[in-house]
């Protein structure tokens, strides 16, 4: 690649970079703050209504090996600022040991990482990750005000510092619950496409995408397509 391409290409990724960086910044303050409540009422009300959910799923992971029931771990936030992620437990005690070695089996593209049959996941994790419950904790976080309940998925903070600048404008908003990936095919998807998809929620974003992508994901819930 001669000199005069790669400054082509620069430009086009500078002119990319402050396209999405003013798409956000022309967002009316109004959505923003309806969005902020919107967010604290439904993690409220799912709190309460789901609290049966998160009771028997505790007990579950008690029982299959001892505990603990919930996991944390640092994820990349809103401007790569990292924040503690909860998750119910899915994986055995030392998952976070073995992760490095796992590396070789990733069949995710990019800067994620996933495997279908992981085997550090535990029985109930197999089904509690199927149907998104172990996601459930992450309530608390949009209480917080880490997350939203709609925006990209957040990935580890090394995965995201690894990322350049165009990949990184996926954190230009709070990552959320769910977003255009987790009603597209979620793992199923390749990590490029992963980022185009999070830049186009950038774009869309308002209420009615936020309801619309709210709505979608119920059934993808229940179905389980590309969750593992």
């Amino acid at each position: 690649m001669d000199s005069l391409t790669r400054d082509v290409e620069k430009i086009f990724l500078k002119n990319d970079i402050m396209r999405y960086k003013g798409l956000y910044a022309e967002k009316r303050m109004l959505y923003k703050a309806v969005k902020r409540l919107f967010d604290i009422a439904a993690s409220c009300a799912a709190m309460v209504i789901l609290s049966p959910v998160f009771l028997i799923t505790a007990i579950a992971i008690l029982l299959e090996d001892g505990g603990p029931v919930f996991f944390v771990q640092p994820r990349a936030g809103k401007d790569m600022n990292p924040f503690s992620m909860y998750k119910f437990r899915s994986m055995c005690k030392d998952a976070d040991k073995k992760f490095a070695q796992m590396q070789k089996d990733n069949e995710q593209s990019g800067h994620a990482f996933k495997i279908k049959d992981d085997p550090r996941i535990t029985k109930v994790g197999k089904f509690i990750r199927k149907y998104s419950i172990d996601e459930l904790p992450q309530l608390i976080n949009i209480l917080k005000g880490d997350m939203s309940i709609v925006g990209p998925r957040p990935i580890l903070t090394f995965q995201m510092e690894a990322c350049n600048e165009y990949e990184k404008q996926r954190l230009l908003v709070k990552p959320g619950l769910t977003c255009y990936w987790q009603i597209s095919g979620r793992a199923n998807i390749a990590w490029d496409e992963w980022v185009e998809l999070d830049l186009k929620y950038i774009e869309d974003m308002g209420i009615l995408t936020d309801i619309k992508m709210i709505w979608k994901t119920i059934p993808v819930i229940f179905y389980g397509d590309g969750a593992y």
